[in-house]
């Protein structure tokens, strides 16, 4: 599959497990036509024309991540918490596969613990936390990153859950957010990964329970990290094993057994 060139928008799919809306009248509130909603309409309020955006469910057929949707995803941006065992293990395969080749993947909040983002860090994702109303305050680390641009240094989450170290992820490839809370902790809450040939941004602000994906910072640094996790590879593919003559710097070919 070839990508298309970096002038045209980004084809970009939000992916909300979409469940404490349906039953939890406060989330609802919040955020009345869902929370995957409200970050599209972040990420399209600051790509604009540079963005098409799309929205699915885990209740759609195939969870809305069918073959064919990936294979027109440029980025997929992913939100789940109480139902990650619903996500179909066949899917969390064919997203992986399209990760590898190239695809771009946004990991929010409690995504940590989605079957995804497990099996691409390959530890248990696990954190520490706290239920309640907390001041975050989140500060860039790398004011250079693509991701950072246009975000203040620091600007603050009035009322958020606390995500804590010790976080049980690979070292990143590169750290761009930290976050300290009221209760002293700390936790790194912006870093990106690279596996295969996709880009990945974990991004950890957006508890259901409170309207920080109404917040510009965080949809500034949302639609920067769609922006970020677009390929520029010409074509979708898995890295793969070829084999090269001496002075045949081309024309590799596959394995063969020997």
């Amino acid at each position: 599959m070839t990508t298309e060139t970096a002038s045209a928008p980004i084809r970009v799919i939000v992916w909300g497990e979409n469940r404490h809306e349906q039953v939890e009248e406060k989330v609802r509130a919040i955020y009345p036509t869902g929370m995957h909603t409200t970050i599209k309409e972040g990420i399209e309020e600051y790509l604009g024309d540079g963005a098409s955006v799309s929205t699915v469910t885990l209740d759609d057929p195939e969870h809305g991540l069918t073959e064919e949707v990936l294979a027109q995803t440029d980025v997929l941006v992913w939100w789940g918490h109480a139902a990650h065992g619903d996500v179909s293990d066949e899917v969390v395969e064919r997203v992986h596969r399209h990760v590898l080749e190239g695809m771009g993947l946004l990991v929010l909040h409690s995504g940590h613990w989605s079957k995804i983002f497990g099996k691409l860090m390959g530890t248990t994702c696990t954190l520490r936390w706290r239920s309640k109303d907390d001041r975050e305050i989140v500060w860039t680390v790398d004011p250079t990153h693509p991701i950072a641009q246009g975000v203040p240094h620091p600007f603050i989450i009035p009322a958020q859950e606390m995500y804590g170290e010790y976080f049980d992820v690979p070292i990143p490839d590169e750290l761009v957010f930290l976050s300290t809370f009221t209760g002293g902790e700390v936790f790194r809450s912006g870093m990106t990964y690279r596996r295969g040939f996709g880009r990945i941004f974990y991004f950890s602000p957006g508890d259901q329970d409170y309207p920080v994906y109404h917040q510009a910072e965080v949809r500034r640094i949302i639609a920067n990290g769609v922006r970020w996790a677009r390929t520029l590879r010409p074509e979708r593919e898995i890295p793969v094993l070829l084999r090269y003559e001496e002075e045949d710097f081309y024309n590799g070919r596959g394995y063969e057994g020997r």
